[in-house]
């Protein structure tokens, strides 16, 4: 049994940036179930959103923020984020984040869908690698800051394994640590925590195609629910609008919205701009009204991808800003300066999750939840593009802020018997988790995707409780491996996305239903 201050669980920038600041108030144990380096943030292209210089005002950015987020946001969150962006963006800079500059030393700032100025700091068209990179070096380099890779969190310990009943109606729940699969025993490993930090990532790998590493599987979101933590806000998924069309890869290679930003546009299967018949915004429209635009031109054409094209983009700009996604598109025969890329939607971003306050804190006493499985309330029923990285540092910050005033008060609890692994057996029909895993990502793709209904909604339920009762079943019988616990968590992430949807009886951001079709439609 291990005893640590601070617990963080995942190793993305809001698991780092907590871990970094959290360092000076006492010992940090951080767990990620790959290597540090493989998670969501790596894989962000564009870039950060923050207001650096005039024209561009705080202002502005909150308008923006509420105006992709249908309106939905939370106004106090959303003010909170954006007036503290300029100070956490100097934050990643003492890090050692290196942000581009033009040539007048200026940070040179790309501007995305939904947004009204040019707000985006971007290291190329690899930022969240850049900021991975330098977050992970100083980490590593910190004697209060222990690493665990290919560490996997199967639950987090409450009241519940004391043997005191808890239901989603306690308001005395305590998080008192994590059940950690232990990858060196292959048992499970009793990590007890003063505090305890969730920055799990996505859900992204509940669809059959998605930009999500393999990572993203809803594990915080999914043990926070069993812990009968409060959820919300699960229906609305983000799709982004332009991945590469490459069927054999996964995950899908993400076409930065910045590419639109310096001008390049959809076309259709035949070479026509289409976008300016749904938004007079055109291709920088925010991100949920271009990905059903783009659902929709592929159901009336029948065709498997429409086009972007950015022939026009100056080539030094290209090669300059754009250099990875040159090169990719080179490797698959296409040389984007002269053809035209062709692209599709997938599953990039989850706006719900754990639902938290101003500070980070869950309804789970000493629980935090950051990053893409926290619910703050910055992007309602639609993310707008670059807010994420954004969110992750401010709410790391206040999280740590809040953490740190109450740590020395926190005592370890006592009574927590290890895992029980009691008649348990090996496993070795992996086909059964395969298959099941397969199946899920089929019924949320079909049913639970882009544009929904209410007989597709209620199809994918009856499906889902089908494999939930199968692979419970397993589960109980089974000796805990990583891959029957994602498989665990993915079916519990799908069936709160249904239920909330479900729930839902409108069309709203990023949650479209045909049954409910929107006033201006």
């Amino acid at each position: 049994m291990k005893h640590t201050d601070f617990l963080v669980i995942g190793s993305g920038i809001a698991g780092l940036s907590f871990a970094l600041k959290a360092s000076k108030y006492g010992s940090v144990c951080l767990v990620t179930k790959n290597v540090v380096q493989e998670t969501s943030t790596r894989y962000a292209q564009g870039g950060i959103a923050a207001v650096m210089y005039h024209p561009d005002t705080y202002e502005k950015h909150i308008e923006d923020t509420m105006i992709a987020g249908h309106e939905l946001s939370d106004p106090e969150i959303v003010r909170i984020t954006i007036t503290e962006s300029t100070d956490r963006v100097k934050d990643l800079i003492d890090w050692g984040v290196d942000f581009d500059k033009n040539p007048s030393g200026k940070y040179d700032l790309a501007r995305e869908g939904g947004h009204s100025e040019f707000r985006v700091l971007h290291h190329k068209d690899i930022t969240g690698l850049e900021i991975q990179k330098k977050l992970y070096e100083k980490a590593k380099n910190k004697a209060n800051i222990k690493i665990l890779e290919k560490y996997f969190a199967v639950e987090i310990i409450t009241q519940h394994h004391l043997g005191i009943s808890i239901t989603k109606h306690s308001t005395d729940i305590d998080c008192y640590g994590a059940y950690i699969l232990n990858p060196h025993t292959n048992k499970i490993d009793t990590i007890l925590a003063k505090t305890t930090i969730l920055a799990t990532g996505g859900i992204g790998n509940v669809y059959s195609n998605t930009t999500n590493p393999a990572v993203s599987t809803g594990d915080g979101i999914a043990m926070v629910h069993r812990a009968k933590g409060v959820i919300r806000g699960m229906e609305f998924v983000q799709f982004h609008p332009t991945t590469l069309y490459n069927p054999s890869e996964r995950p899908s290679f993400l076409i930065t919205e910045a590419l639109r930003g310096e001008g390049a546009i959809l076309k259709d299967f035949h070479g026509n701009s289409f976008m300016e018949k749904y938004d007079p915004r055109g291709s920088l429209a925010p991100r949920d009204i271009v990905a059903r635009a783009i659902d929709h031109e592929l159901k009336i054409s029948g065709e498997k991808h429409v086009y972007l094209d950015a022939k026009k983009i100056n080539k030094t700009v290209f090669f300059n800003h754009f250099p990875t996604i040159y090169s990719k598109c080179l490797s698959v025969g296409i040389d984007a300066t002269k053809d035209l890329i062709p692209v599709v939607p997938a599953a990039h971003y989850s706006c719900g999750g754990i639902l938290t306050d101003p500070w980070g804190c869950t309804n789970i006493r000493n629980l935090y939840a950051l990053g893409e499985c926290a619910s703050t309330g910055l992007h309602g029923a639609n993310r707008l593009a670059s807010n994420s990285l954004l969110e992750s540092l401010v709410f790391s910050h206040r999280a740590c802020e809040h953490a740190s005033q109450k740590i020395n008060s926190i005592d370890f609890i006592e009574g927590i018997k290890d895992w029980n692994a009691e008649g348990t057996i090996s496993n070795e029909e992996k086909i059964l988790i395969t298959e099941s895993t397969r199946e899920l990502q089929s019924i949320m793709s079909y049913y639970v995707g882009i544009v929904r209904s209410d007989l597709r909604l209620e199809r994918a339920l009856k499906r889902i409780n089908i494999i939930y009762q199968e692979t419970e079943t397993l589960y109980q019988q089974s000796v805990i491996t990583q891959q029957i616990c994602e498989l665990r968590n993915m079916i519990c992430t799908a069936y709160l996305i249904i239920k909330e949807a479900m729930k839902r009886k409108e069309s709203l951001g990023l949650h479209y239903s045909i049954d409910y079709p929107p006033k201006e439609d």
